[in-house]
């Protein structure tokens, strides 16, 4: 990939602020999700493809922050089609797919039980009181009598989903939700009144959280909203699989084209940190399969181009942005001493640029310090790429929060 293509074609994509930003008002983000283009079977069976018809949906997600009212809201960007929501409700999780039955509320759309959202769309749930507190879990469910076709999502959630025929929005129970994935399907945020200032977390599979423990919420953003214990909402908005120059049919936009959307036009989003690149590096320079393509060679000054455009953008919006060091690759199968060298150059570029508004050394707090090319034993989930719960763990200590 030729430097000056990725300046101009990124300059184009965010440079110029969004117009289409979002009116904050009073709401904050206190749990949020990457959405990605519904494509085959990834690495698990999702229901993404085919979508729903006659099903309940209910998805399990986890707040950072607390209010006394909440809002939830959906995206269809990727559906070809107008999408009908037919029912949704909100209540806290009790275990599984049961919901505290005092907490149960139907959600309306504009005074209307059910929402239509164009193709490319969008929907907000009108308001619901209902007090939440940070890090209690949240149950969104959601009735879909029509055919859906295939379903903008989030594939990696290591979180538990459940689906039952026919509508079943208002069961306090589970007994109807037989079936189970570990993705997010339409639901897009959960918005609280208040809140304050938030922080989001935006990268690859590392911020996903790969490696983490199912329906443990030990992912390093979810280490991070337990240290900032309320105090302000983190959101999780990375994607497994995603570069930051290259887009992919199943691993998401690149980020230089979604961050506009996942990060710059959420409400009172002040601070960004950046933890993306390794991909771009790594797949390259291995033979491509259908979500890797385009396999585009990416050096490290094509990579600290697209940084310098994400801090432009952010600094346009008035949003600090702080660099992530890429981890330790050691031992992880397809390296070699190119990539090696560019994982070095590009992060040396982070801690001595001082472009970043400040950098967050996560390759320094999950390295084995008798090998640093790699990543500490006790921290490593084993393939030597993504850390384990204790090395997420390691990532968010690593963070002053006097920087966010």
């Amino acid at each position: 990939m030729k430097l000056a293509s990725v300046v101009l074609l990124a300059a184009a994509l965010i440079v110029v602020p969004s117009s289409a930003r979002a009116e904050p008002g009073n709401w904050t983000p206190a749990w949020a999700t990457a959405v990605q283009q519904p494509s085959a079977d990834v690495w698990y069976p999702t229901w993404a493809e085919h979508g729903f018809a006659n099903h309940t949906v209910r998805q399990v997600v986890r707040l950072t922050v607390g209010g006394s009212e909440i809002r939830i809201r959906l995206a269809n960007t990727y559906g070809t089609s107008s999408l009908r929501l037919s029912g949704a409700s909100v209540g806290k999780t009790s275990s599984g797919a049961a919901v505290q039955p005092y907490t149960m509320r139907s959600l309306t759309f504009a005074h209307s039980a059910g929402a239509t959202l164009p193709a490319g769309g969008q929907a907000v749930s009108d308001p619901v009181r209902l007090t939440v507190r940070a890090a209690e879990q949240l149950t969104v469910t959601l009735y879909f009598q029509d055919a859906t076709g295939p379903a903008t999502y989030h594939n990696l959630a290591q979180a538990t989903s459940y689906r039952a025929a026919g509508d079943h929005t208002r069961d306090a129970d589970a007994a109807a939700f037989t079936e189970t994935n570990s993705s997010w399907f339409y639901l897009s945020g959960v918005d609280v009144h208040g809140g304050g200032a938030a922080v989001a977390a935006f990268g690859d599979s590392i911020t996903d959280g790969y490696g983490a423990a199912q329906d443990a919420d030990d992912r390093y953003p979810d280490a991070l909203a337990r240290r900032l214990n309320g105090r302000r909402p983190v959101l999780n908005l990375g994607i497994a699989g995603n570069r930051l120059l290259n887009d992919s049919a199943c691993l998401g936009e690149r980020g230089l084209t979604r961050i506009r959307r996942e990060v710059f036009d959420q409400p009172h989003v002040t601070t960004v940190i950046v933890l993306e690149g390794i991909n771009d590096i790594l797949l390259g320079r291995q033979e491509p399969s259908p979500c890797t393509q385009p396999a585009v060679l990416v050096s490290a000054a094509d990579l600290i181009a697209g940084y310098q455009l994400l801090i432009r953008a952010a600094h346009c919006r008035h949003i600090r942005i702080i660099g992530g060091t890429l981890l330790p690759i050691g031992g992880y199968q397809g390296t070699s001493d190119e990539i090696e060298q560019i994982r070095q150059t590009v992060n040396e570029w982070i801690r001595t640029s001082h472009e970043f508004d400040a950098v967050v050394d996560f390759e320094h707090a999950v390295a084995d310090p008798t090998d640093p090319q790699r990543i500490r034993p006790a921290f490593d989930s084993g393939d030597h790429l993504h850390p384990n719960p204790a090395g997420y763990q390691a990532m968010a200590d690593a963070i002053d929060p006097a920087t966010l």
